[in-house]
């Protein structure tokens, strides 16, 4: 029965919600309407000016000046110091490789040298016209007289070699050490041995089969330290040349074929069969020639190289002179070979230019280094000894400039 009336009541409760009028939304205000709108809408560029930036001045930063950078100008980059040379050719394979080397240690140095022969190196070191020169010949007395004040500084010391081109009486090329006695290479560039197959050249080299061939002597044609040093060892070792001819950087030559410069006399040896002509070790190697073995003092074939070059410069090395002017030909020695010699760079106690001054010491000093003693190794010329090294570097510490102002360091 309960159920019954409650059924009844919900029935009634229904029917009372369906008739009543809908409800209508409550009206929204105004102002509330429009931004009920305006979020609807994009919102508008306002079109009121921005506020203008104010035209006043900020206030200034503290007065107080930050600490001042140096106005000191940076330095001009070094204008390279230029030094020119001229001289020997003995040496110039060599220099050649240590300006070249040495330009990559020391840029701030250039080098320029030519290979004209000593005597032509003499004569503008003398006038000064260059600022160092190279000579293979010692300066006489004369020569210092003209230029006071000149050194002549060893750098290294060379073999000065009998280069030959000959083929056998087979036509094959008679190959380095055929063998030569001071009596025969005299006689050769005496002209009294005119042949190949001479008497005395076979007896010396049985086994060569030397051919019937005139030989052409190649030598200097212009004032050589190399022709110095080949000279001097003649005249040390024959009384006929010694009194005919003598010794000197340019001598009348009773035969041959004149050549300019060590590369010279080695470009007629390599063009001309049957020719025979002395020139340093280097230029031999470099064109490929066959060269001599020559009897020394003690009376041994020697063949030319560094160890025999060496030995010969340390046999004398107790009896070098004050100017380091010293002749290394006919040395002493079993190990000794006869026509050896320094080589030299000539340079003022006292130069004009400080600057080249400074710059000449050190490139000296840096060639006679262990670096510049690989070069020379490389180029077959005998580095100085220790003892002679030490000679150098204390004429070296002697020098000034400018009147005798001390040499400035960098």
């Amino acid at each position: 029965m309960r159920h019954q009336w409650f059924l009844v009541l919900m029935v009634a409760m229904l029917v009372l919600v369906g008739c009543a009028p809908a409800a209508q939304p409550t009206p929204v205000p105004a102002p509330a309407q429009a931004q009920q709108q305006a979020a609807s809408q994009p919102t508008p560029v306002p079109t009121t000016p921005p506020t203008a930036v104010p035209t006043e001045a900020p206030a200034a930063a503290p007065t107080e000046e930050p600490t001042a950078v140096p106005t000191e100008a940076p330095q001009a980059a070094v204008e390279p110091v230029q030094l020119t040379g001229a001289g020997a050719s003995f040496p110039y394979p060599l220099y050649s490789r240590w300006f070249y080397d040495y330009a990559f240690r020391n840029p701030s140095a250039r080098f320029n040298y030519q290979s004209i022969g000593s005597g032509g190196g003499i004569r503008q070191i003398t006038a000064k016209t260059v600022d160092f020169g190279g000579s293979d010949a010692l300066l006489t007395e004369e020569m210092k007289a003209a230029a006071p004040g000149l050194m002549q500084l060893p750098t290294v010391a060379g073999a000065v070699v009998l280069a030959y081109n000959v083929n056998d009486a087979a036509g094959t090329a008679v190959p380095t050490g055929l063998k030569l006695t001071p009596e025969v290479i005299a006689g050769i560039f005496l002209g009294q041995i005119t042949t190949w197959n001479d008497a005395q050249l076979v007896e010396l080299n049985p086994d060569a089969n030397l051919p019937d061939q005139d030989i052409l002597v190649a030598r200097r044609s212009d004032g050589s330290g190399t022709t110095f040093l080949f000279t001097s060892y003649l005249s040390q070792v024959n009384e006929e040349w010694k009194a005919n001819v003598g010794a000197g950087t340019s001598v009348e030559w009773p035969v041959g074929l004149g050549g300019r410069g060590n590369e010279g006399v080695a470009g007629i040896v390599r063009a001309q069969p049957g020719s025979i002509g002395y020139v340093e070790l280097a230029y031999a190697t470099e064109n490929n020639l066959s060269y001599a073995y020559v009897r020394n003092q003690a009376g041994i074939f020697i063949e030319p190289n560094l160890s025999t070059t060496t030995a010969a410069s340390n046999a004398a090395v107790a009896d070098m002179p004050e100017d380091l002017g010293q002749l290394l030909v006919n040395a002493p020695g079993d190990d000794s070979y006869p026509i050896a010699g320094y080589t030299f760079l000539l340079v003022y106690q006292d130069m004009d230019d400080c600057a080249k001054a400074r710059e000449l010491i050190s490139f000296i000093e840096w060639a006679l280094s262990e670096e510049g003693d690989k070069d020379a190794l490389e180029l077959l010329y005998a580095p100085l000894g220790d003892a002679v090294k030490a000679m150098v570097f204390e004429r070296l510490a002697g020098m000034t400039c400018a009147g005798g102002q001390p040499i400035p360091s960098r």
